[in-house]
């Protein structure tokens, strides 16, 4: 049995919550909390394996519990999110505390529509009781994350032929992609294609944090902008990022809502549509996330002559997306995620 503490400061939300939770045979709510104290008061006494966390909590807030949950290596905290800029904030804020992953509120912050996310929020439970992962990994030397920049990298057109990364990544990624990005330098002769699986609602505020950490510039893609070096393109949620060569030969982003894909935007489709337009020029890169979204088209970058690299066991929150491309074939180099800056450097440097 996999024992849950649920917290939400709405009565009704611990109610729904609880309902969703016990009808999986597999969990068990060990108790309930309402506010910040309450919280941390009973996952001391409890010591669940998973805790549910709502991101706005009265008194003691959500965020300030979560730091002395992780300070305590209790259990991994999935954070529940009210789908506003305010819920997306704290939420990433969360995420770069240490919370496993979050599932957003389909209906607001007192939401009776959780049933939608339910099958979602029962897989991510899962996830982080196997994970047993609480908190920031510590292997690493260095946090790219506490690297501080100076200059920013605005984006220019390089008349040499460019490199093209496309990079996916899906549960735990809002955290763990800040050990990789914000290593890579500003004048870098590669464009960068990132998908990262999340609600719409939260892009804008994934990508102006993003792009505050890192020396290249990181912007939501836009559908008719052309392809400059040094500048990271992240897909919007509900929008599948793909590329096309215009009239004058240049690459250009398309955004499109087909093909029908359990995930919107989907990492397979991009990194298909990156390998069409830039061939054996195209760098796949795939990192923790459930599922095999991508795996297939890393298959395929390498087997055009492209270079693969996939996130190791060592480091995967979740190993689903990594472990299927590597399974499949598609990973030519296989590197803990705080080794995949310089790679992808090497590789663009080769």
């Amino acid at each position: 049995m996999i024992r849950v503490l649920i917290a939400d400061d709405s009565a009704l939300m611990r109610k729904i919550l609880k309902k969703i939770l016990e009808s999986d045979p597999e969990i068990q709510v060990v108790s309930t909390a309402r506010d910040g104290v309450d919280i941390v008061d009973k996952a001391r006494e409890y010591q669940p394996d998973v805790i549910t966390m709502d991101v706005n909590m009265p008194g003691q807030d959500g965020i300030t519990a979560l730091q002395y949950i992780i300070y305590e290596k209790i259990c991994p905290v999935i954070m529940v999110s009210s789908l506003t800029q305010e819920g997306a904030l704290t939420t990433f804020e969360a995420l770069e505390l240490g919370a496993f992953d979050f599932v957003a509120k389909p209906g607001g912050t007192v939401s009776g529509e959780m049933e939608k996310v339910a099958g979602e929020l029962l897989e991510k439970i899962k996830l982080a009781a196997q994970s047993g992962k609480c908190g920031l990994i510590k292997e690493k030397p260095v946090r790219g994350s506490e690297r501080k920049f100076s200059r920013k990298n605005p984006g220019r057109v390089v008349r040499q032929v460019l490199k093209a990364v496309a990079m996916g990544i899906s549960t735990g990624g809002p955290k763990m992609i800040y050990e990789v990005l914000p290593l890579i330098p500003p004048d870098i002769n590669a464009a960068f294609f990132l998908v990262q699986h999340m609600p719409s609602n939260f892009t804008s505020a994934y990508v102006n944090r993003l792009n505050e950490a890192c020396q290249v510039s990181v912007v939501e893609a836009q559908a008719g902008t052309k392809v400059e070096a040094g500048v990271v393109y992240v897909g919007s949620g509900g929008r599948h990022l793909n590329l096309v060569r215009n009239s004058a030969g240049d690459a250009v982003i398309r955004l499109s809502s087909k093909p029908d894909h359990l995930f919107v935007p989907s990492v397979s489709v991009m990194m298909h549509s990156v390998l069409a337009v830039y061939s054996k020029q195209t760098i796949g890169v795939i990192m923790t996330g459930m599922g095999s979204d991508g795996a297939d088209s890393m298959v395929e970058i390498r087997q055009a002559g492209g270079l693969t690299i996939a996130e190791s066991e060592e480091s995967a929150i979740v190993f689903g997306m990594p472990g299927e491309a590597i399974k499949r074939g598609g990973a030519e180099i296989i590197v803990p995620i705080w080794d995949i800056a310089s790679e992808i450097v090497k590789a663009v440097d080769g």
